[in-house]
């Protein structure tokens, strides 16, 4: 994953850009009805079960919108809610509340549904040594809020972008000539632009497996689509040579099974791209 200096600095692009989007030139509905000096108070109210996400991601947007904004925290991000919960207080001039309520709205609803599936997946892990991963099969522009998502689920980040792992799949190899080739050619090009990147390689067989392992530099063997035989089997010849993971279609039905053959990871782009929003709301209180 990229630093968190560089983390953030995606965030306030998302940021930056959800509110342009959004406002324009003005939220004239509200600056034609409420006055600008108007105080108001709101409260995030669940309307759902499973686990809360995007809470500081509200308040970077509520700071953004106006410093003055004032937050009061009573539930947490990676923790457990229920309908009728309420996660916090927002208190300030009501213009701005109204301004920051639908990023606020559409990224929690968002993260909440990626870390309530995370942290299913994630629990039907327990007891074994496999940590789940998530994938770049996120929504266009918003990756780093998804991906965080599924930190505060209880999975780990895979790779962010294309630029922080080498990542040698099927086509590349295709396309480069073999396993071999397409390995030792990235080894050469990170020596020659002076990148620290790890390297990745995506097995589609035992004998791919095998070649792999005749090159020195790799730093976790993808596993696609193996059933649970030859998954044991892979394991098993890999051993500490380099970490595994495996991916290809796995689900909660098939997840636990993988991971008792030994894997340190398993892979599932389902944590982002196949959720269906939390429902939360933004009312106001008096």
């Amino acid at each position: 994953m990229i630093s968190k200096e560089q983390f953030n600095k995606e965030l306030d692009l998302i940021i930056a850009n959800a509110i342009r989007e959004d406002i324009g030139d003005g939220d004239h509905t509200s600056l034609s009805c409420i006055p600008a000096d108007a105080k108001g108070k709101a409260k995030l109210l669940v309307k759902d079960e499973g686990v809360i996400a995007g809470v500081e991601f509200a308040k970077m947007v509520f700071n953004y919108v106006d410093p003055e904004l004032e937050v009061e925290t009573l539930i947490n991000d990676g923790e457990k809610v229920k309908y009728g919960d309420i996660v916090f207080y927002v208190s300030g001039k009501s213009q701005s509340i109204l301004m920051a309520e639908r990023l606020v709205l559409n990224a929690m609803q968002r993260m909440s549904a990626i870390a309530t599936k995370t942290k299913f997946f994630a629990d039907l892990l327990e007891g074994t040594k496999t940590k789940v991963l998530d994938t770049r099969k996120t929504t266009p522009g918003i990756r780093a809020l998804e991906k965080w998502a599924v930190k505060i689920g209880g999975g780990e980040n895979h790779r962010f972008a294309l630029y922080d792992m080498i990542m040698i799949k099927d086509n590349h190899i295709d396309f480069a000539g073999g396993i071999t080739q397409a390995i030792t050619k990235t080894k050469k090009y990170l020596a020659e632009k002076g990148l620290d990147i790890k390297i990745i390689v995506e097995a589609r067989s035992l004998e791919e497996i095998e070649e792999i392992l005749q090159n020195e530099g790799v730093y976790r063997i993808l596993i696609d689509n193996f059933n649970y035989e030859d998954t044991r089997k892979a394991v098993a010849m890999i051993g500490d040579t380099c970490l595994t993971e495996s991916s290809g279609g796995i689900n909660e039905k098939t997840i636990r099974a993988y991971a008792e053959c030994g894997v340190d990871f398993i892979s599932s782009g389902a944590l982002t791209h196949s959720v269906y929003n939390m429902d939360l709301s933004l009312k106001a209180v008096d």
